[in-house]
Parts: C-alpha cells; structure tokens; sequence
C-alpha cells in the first residue's frame, strides 16, 4: 500500500522518531512501535494482506468514524487510517494516533 500523512507531526514521527509540534509527543516504544504499523502497512499489498499481522488487530470504525479503519500500536494507542484507491492501488492516508484511554468516554 502507498502511505500517506494527513498530519505533518505523523510523517515526522515515523521518519525522524520525533515531532516538532510539542503537542504531539509520545514515548519511545510508541514511536518504534508506530513506525513497525506505518512498516506494515507499506510492505501490504492491501487490506487482505494487512490482516495477517494479527497483532495490528485491524478493525473497521463505526459510528462518526464509519469509513475509517485502525490498527494497534500497543494496548494503549491505536492508529485511525483511511483507504481510497488509485486505480487497483490502494492509497492509507494516516489521520491520527488514537489514545484509548479516551476512547470510551
């Protein structure tokens, strides 16, 4: 898959380890372990071929989020991506890192 960034502060997480914008700081083995998600996404063919990581536990979104998808970064921190495709290519444009403590309220 072609991966994409909505935000700046994401490409710069997974290609410096580290954002500029203070609001986006994050500890080391989130960073690592966000980068590996964007790794896999890239070297997947497709959603199909995403699944077999089972440990990114992909899951559609539902609700206000319907069309989205995200993957596990760690038992905390989740990322939110969406699909669209160029002719058979499919394009992830990465929207942001879900903290799950926040999820559910």
């Amino acid at each position: 898959m072609i991966v994409e960034f909505q935000e700046d502060y994401l490409r710069e997480l997974y290609e410096k380890g580290t954002a500029t914008d203070k609001k986006h700081r994050y500890q080391p083995e989130v960073i690592k372990a966000y980068a590996k998600c964007i790794f896999r996404m890239q070297e997947s063919s497709d959603l199909n071929d995403l699944k077999r990581f089972q440990a990114l536990n992909l899951e559609m979104l539902k609700d206000d989020k319907e069309g989205r998808y995200s993957v596990r970064i760690n038992v905390k921190y989740r990322v939110e991506f969406s699909v669209r495709y160029i002719d058979t290519e499919p394009v992830t444009t990465i929207c942001n890192i879900m903290d799950l403590s926040n999820h559910y309220q």
